[in-house]
């Protein structure tokens, strides 16, 4: 099928159009210069022919989605997004490359680079599932690179709030990174197909092909289906993956979802896992702290939604696409009083004044600021004698030692009584790492002094760290 010209790119105030950057099915993405403050950028636009309602509605939730979450250091930046004087809606984003998907096909990417990519884009999708927002199409081509060499994950245009899809929303499939339960329309996405997606992503990688594409041979959509429907995974083929990461992606990519890691958290901590053992400094998590984190997905009426709208057929398939539009829910308010003082005496109906009001309301209101004392304090032991009784529960490391090897420094210390789920956090400096291994490998350059702590980690809550550990890389102390 021949492929479309792209659109005439439109005119935008305090933007200079340079030149296309891509076309899409229902997009281009143009590069523009802002003028203020000046820098590139690259600006997708929808093709006026594909507009109504429902697409604008479905890219309003885009840029709803994409502005909640860009401030993720691995997902991409929406500067703004607005409608063109032609009715086309637009976004603003940083301008970044896509040569990750060419390059995986054209040379062999180093097995730590691929870890390292996988945890960054493995913590943006964990980010998301924790806001309830399913990505629903993660794929080599949907992460890019900023100008810094960070990777970024991209387009969440048929992105789905988690819980509200249905089988029935049968979303433009990238067939070879689609769990099998995908491609059955047994459902539109879940966390466990994400994880599916993942794993085929950074199998792609390492391997230079998709998971079921066979080199020379037939690898059409419906050869790609039956393949991933068999469940059969060929090996990587290369002899620098250890077994234990191809193990991992096998199970990411187990045909039964309850047979998959949990969530993307528990395939990060097993590249984690593959990390130390090949002996290169752990990737850190970029998942927000429990605090902020408690303190906004708390806060549900403050997010945008998407609910399922009907759009037109994927590009010439027979199959339709269903995203994902927005529910408009006011957020939280700040209240302030009404105007009525309720410590307020109230004034006398009678001729003659009332003497022994005020001192019953004086009276009284001593004696409610003592009941508040009484209450603040017993308040305050409870807490006391909570925190004592949850902290103690959460064991504490001990006993760290250490020993050089070449150029880095290897840590380990005995396990204190780890249960399933928990997990360790790893403190070097201002880096955080969390694994489940009971060693630590840091890159060290002779004389320079490398200090750790550790941290059992147990239901989002850390215990009593370790004492500090220090070493060098001529020995340890």
């Amino acid at each position: 099928m021949a492929r479309r010209l792209p659109s005439q790119p439109p005119v935008l105030p305090g933007f200079s159009h340079l030149h296309v950057l891509g076309s899409g099915g229902f997009a281009d993405v143009f590069l523009y210069e802002q003028n203020m403050p000046r820098r590139q950028v690259a600006v997708k636009v929808m093709l006026s022919e594909v507009v109504n309602d429902q697409v604008r509605q479905m890219f309003q939730a885009e840029a709803n989605l994409m502005a909640q979450l860009s401030a993720h250091p691995s997902i991409l930046t929406v500067y703004q997004a607005s409608v063109s004087a032609d009715g086309r809606p637009y976004l603003v984003m940083e301008l970044c490359s896509a040569s990750l998907s060419e390059r995986y096909r054209r040379e062999r990417i180093p097995v730590p680079d691929v870890l390292r990519i996988a945890i960054k884009i493995g913590s943006a999708i964990e980010t998301a599932h924790r806001q309830g927002v399913l990505h629903r199409d993660i794929k080599p081509s949907n992460i890019l690179t900023t100008a810094y060499g960070h990777p970024v994950l991209s387009d969440f245009g048929i992105a789905a709030t988690l819980g509200e899809s249905e089988p029935s929303d049968v979303v433009g499939l990238s067939i070879p990174w689609s769990a099998p339960e995908v491609l059955r329309d047994d459902t539109s996405g879940t966390i466990e197909s994400e994880v599916w997606s993942l794993g085929a992503t950074v199998y792609s990688l390492l391997a230079g092909r998709s998971p079921f594409e066979v080199l020379g041979g037939s690898n059409t959509s419906h050869d790609l289906m039956s393949r991933i429907e068999k469940g059969k995974i060929q090996a990587i083929g290369r002899t620098d993956v250890p077994a234990s990461l191809e193990k991992t992606l096998q199970r990411a990519m187990s045909h039964r979802p309850e047979n998959r890691q949990a969530s993307a958290i528990d395939l990060i901590r097993e590249f984690q896992q593959v990390e130390s053992e090949l002996g290169v400094s752990p990737t850190a998590v970029e998942v927000a702290v429990d605090d902020w984190a408690l303190a906004t997905v708390a806060d549900l009426e403050d997010r945008t939604r998407v609910r399922g709208v009907q759009t037109m057929p994927a590009g010439g398939g027979a199959r339709r696409r269903r995203r994902r539009a927005p529910v408009a829910v006011s957020g939280p308010a700040f209240r302030e009083a009404s105007g009525h003082n309720s410590n307020a005496i109230p004034r006398s109906t009678g001729t003659r004044p009332e003497a022994r009001t005020p001192r019953r309301v004086h009276y009284l209101t001593w004696g409610l600021i003592a009941l508040s004392v009484v209450v603040l304090a017993l308040g305050g032991l409870a807490t006391i004698f909570l925190v004592r009784a949850t902290s103690t529960d959460i064991p504490q490391v001990a006993n760290i030692a250490s020993s050089a090897t070449g150029g880095s420094i290897r840590f380990t210390w005995t396990d204190p009584g780890l249960k399933p789920g928990d997990s360790y956090v790893v403190t070097s400096g201002t880096d955080t790492s969390t694994q489940t291994a009971t060693s630590f490998v840091a890159p060290a350059q002779a004389g320079q002094q490398v200090c750790i702590s550790v941290t059992v980690n147990r239901a989002g809550k850390n215990g009593p760290a370790s004492a500090e550990k220090c070493a060098t890389p001529e020995g340890s102390r």
